[in-house]
């Protein structure tokens, strides 16, 4: 009796087992409309993850960035075109939300710094190796100067 107490047990346990085991998946995103999803997934591939800035919102996993997908997944349902959520994104978080910032007064540095200080660097580079060559090597000393090196090193010789 003890034994069949033992084995219904068991058997009881593998079932909630396996139905604990079938009935477990990762939680999939609401997917209503396939045409949000995809303009969701554009958009976050064009918006930096405010958290970690190095980051698209589509390559985070930051909770701000699964909130800023579901802002954008929201307004995407009311029907707003890319253009107008990306414009109430820059307004409400600035050009810094936009991964590839665009080409403005206040993003001049950001976009010609790398190549201002590349050319800075060449021009450097090239100052130095032209006045590298205008210096003389191979110098030699007048006679006044081969005396005094000779009287110099002989009173090293007698000390």
């Amino acid at each position: 009796m003890m034994i069949k107490n033992h084995l219904v047990r068991i058997i009881l346990a593998l079932f909630f087992l396996q139905i604990t085991l079938t009935s477990a998946q990762e939680a999939q995103p609401l997917r209503e409309n396939n045409a949000v999803e995809a303009q969701v997934q554009r958009l976050s591939e064009e918006l930096r993850c405010l958290v970690c800035q190095n980051q698209t919102l589509a390559d985070s996993h930051a909770g701000l960035a699964e909130d800023l997908k579901q802002e954008i997944r929201e307004m995407a349902n009311k029907g707003m075109s890319d253009q107008a959520i990306i414009d109430y994104l820059v307004a409400r978080y600035g050009d810094f939300v936009r991964y590839r910032p665009p080409l403005n007064t206040t993003t001049y540095l950001l976009w010609l710094g790398p190549f201002v200080l590349l050319l800075s660097g060449v021009a450097g580079l090239f100052l130095m190796l032209r006045r590298r060559q205008n210096v003389q090597v191979d110098t030699t000393l007048s006679e006044e100067e081969v005396r005094r090196v000779e009287a110099i090193l002989a009173s090293d010789k007698d000390s």
